[in-house]
């Protein structure tokens, strides 16, 4: 649900979240305009530092809303959310879906972190798969089907 969408349902923005370090540079926008709580990652690039005073997420954190931040065994470089009300995960980079097949990203640490910490999150109970890069949304089955196929390069 888009942020429109959102307060048109009588909601109200009460958080902004980074779950990749990339992605701070946004934060000091959203946070001005809904006065809202900032959270990031505790590593970004310096030329990237908000000037909100971040409440840093890692994994096993919880968040407004029950959310829960995960583990992708990425080095750190990005923090899964867990969205229990919606049954969904939501990924920055972790996955893609170039041409709408949801496929992992490849990572130097793919073999040996990334695929067992994403394998991991099949204990949850969730039903759809939120990513950032090619079609958005996906099904559980699609995600247990990118865990056997080759990992995306680009």
């Amino acid at each position: 649900m888009n942020i429109r969408a959102w307060r048109r349902a009588g909601k109200r923005v009460t958080g902004q979240i980074a779950i990749r370090h990339r992605h701070v540079r946004d934060v000091d926008l959203f946070v001005r305009r809904y006065n809202a709580r900032g959270f990031g990652p505790r590593l970004f690039f310096r030329w990237d530092v908000p000037d909100t005073e971040l409440e840093f997420i890692e994994p096993g954190s919880q968040l407004p809303g029950s959310i829960v931040a995960l583990y992708d065994g990425r080095g750190r470089n990005e923090t899964p959310l867990w969205l229990p009300e919606q049954r969904a995960i939501v990924f920055a980079d972790a996955l893609t879906a170039p041409g709408g097949e949801l496929r992992i990203w490849k990572s130097p640490s793919y073999e040996k972190r990334a695929l067992p910490a994403l394998r991991a999150l099949l204990e949850l109970p969730f039903e759809h798969v939120i990513v950032s890069h090619g079609e958005p949304v996906h099904s559980r089955a699609e995600f247990e089907r990118a865990l056997a196929r080759t990992p995306w390069s680009g």
